[in-house]
């Protein structure tokens, strides 16, 4: 499963914001990938996340899979488009 996501924090992934969506994939016992300009990361990878440097306003894609992909997919998304 996978899906599009915009990045809508003003200052874009940054360390806090990586923190929560490791936290919230680290809940999930499924395989987690977000792609970001040509680059693959786990996204339990709090140095992955942050070595993309993504900015506001740019879009992701987060695919996952597993029994659970869905709900984690769901709740990475609500992170990324909330904060």
């Amino acid at each position: 499963m996978e899906k599009e996501i915009i990045v809508k924090s003003t200052v874009g992934l940054h360390a806090s914001l990586a923190a929560q969506i490791v936290r919230a994939a680290s809940k999930y016992s499924v395989d987690i990938n977000l792609h970001y300009n040509n680059k693959t990361i786990d996204v339990k990878s709090i140095l992955g996340l942050m070595s993309l440097a993504i900015p506001s306003g740019e879009n992701v894609r987060i695919e996952a899979t597993g029994d659970q992909a869905e709900q984690a997919i769901a709740d990475i998304a609500s992170i990324l488009e909330d904060n």
